[in-house]
């Protein structure tokens, strides 16, 4: 596998041509286009007494500059609920905003783009968020989003000889049997009921969370669904060098993106099972005709490898990283599915607003 934990595998930092700052416009299209959504979730959902500080916490803001987009957006729409402080003798609100990713996440880039103009006080919290970060009933808005489809291990029986969910000469679940999907699916129900629990304890009664995830459609199995059957293509590229003796085989037996798309389905039932939260919206973002994501081939690689390339240098070494993805782009300009923009098997992200509930 690439990393017995994914602790350790951030996007990748700096600035560089392939670094998470400059590629992660297509996350930034669900940033944008939830916009709406959580104003009208802020006027007509948000339920809390505070003095005059207001907390939120963005978890999984990796180093920007979608966090900073997500996070103006929730403290104009608070702004334009309450436009003075719930308490009058406590005068203006004041906002407070957490930054939170994993310890070896890039958090000078974060800082260092840091709008000077901004209109909160900016902390920054490393470590997991599928454990407790934050004091009890202390924030009052969590946001996170494209980062909850990210497991936190690979599962133990897709590298176990004697499992039905051995995943030998594959990385990934699109075309693998259903012990492996299983698997996957069951390890993203894991993590999710950690994140819950968690958040749980630290969202106030009648706190609002906001969750961006990408998601399988309803009806279509993931080998139908082009953005996680490409990855058998990126397993091929590692195949082929092995082959070549550029990698070991036993390498790539042993490598599994840790990755998982639920469906709303799945979603919503482990939403339910935890029960300490009430389902106040959940549904696709509607992508405009005019954007489509505009996505081709060239950004699609250069997002990707912004994405993997840490999980792909902690397993087989920063060597082999150019001629993968030189390689992986061959396969995937004859892979036209990929960029078919208005496909319903495509990966749709998933908008869910959850409010604590007072029980």
């Amino acid at each position: 596998m690439a990393c017995k934990s994914t602790q350790s595998c951030p996007m990748n930092g700096g600035n560089g041509k392939y670094s998470y700052t400059r590629n992660s416009s297509i996350q930034r299209w669900g940033v944008e286009a939830s916009k709406a959504l959580i104003r009208e979730a802020v006027w007509e959902k948000l339920d809390i007494n505070f003095s005059n500080l207001f907390n939120i916490a963005d978890l999984g803001c990796s180093v920007g500059p979608n966090t900073f987009i997500a996070v103006d957006n929730i403290i104009e729409s608070v702004k334009l609920k309450y436009p003075s402080s719930p308490d009058p003798s406590s005068g203006s609100t004041e906002f407070q905003v957490f930054f939170n990713d994993l310890p070896s996440n890039d958090f000078n880039t974060l800082l260092q783009g840091l709008p000077r103009d901004r209109e909160y006080a900016a902390s920054i919290v490393p470590g997991s968020f599928l454990g407790r970060l934050f004091p009890q009933s202390s924030l009052h808005f969590i946001h996170s989003s494209y980062t909850l489809h990210w497991l936190s291990k690979v599962p133990k029986e897709l590298l176990d000889k004697n499992s039905p969910a051995w995943n030998k000469g594959r990385i990934f679940y699109a075309s693998a049997p259903n012990e492996v999907v299983q698997a996957y699916s069951a390890q993203f129900a894991e993590d999710m009921v950690s994140f819950l629990n968690a958040r749980a304890q630290e969202l106030v009664h009648g706190g609002l969370m906001v969750l961006i995830i990408p998601s399988l459609p309803a009806d279509i199995s993931p080998s139908e669904c082009p953005l996680i059957a490409v990855m058998d293509l990126l397993g091929d590229s590692l195949i082929g060098m092995a082959r070549m003796g550029l990698i070991a085989e036993a390498k790539v037996d042993s490598f599994n993106f840790p990755k998982y798309y639920p469906t709303q389905h799945e979603l919503e039932t482990l939403i339910g099972k935890n029960g300490c939260f009430s389902i106040a919206r959940i549904e696709p973002l509607v992508q405009s005709t005019a954007h489509a994501r505009d996505l081709n081939i060239q950004m699609f690689i250069s997002h990707t490898r912004a994405a993997w390339e840490g999980l792909i240098k902690m397993h087989f070494g920063s060597y082999i990283v150019n001629e993968l993805f030189d390689r992986f782009m061959k396969k995937v300009l004859n892979f036209s599915p990929l960029i078919s923009k208005h496909s319903s098997k495509q990966i749709t992200e998933v908008f869910v607003l959850l409010k604590r509930n007072s029980n």
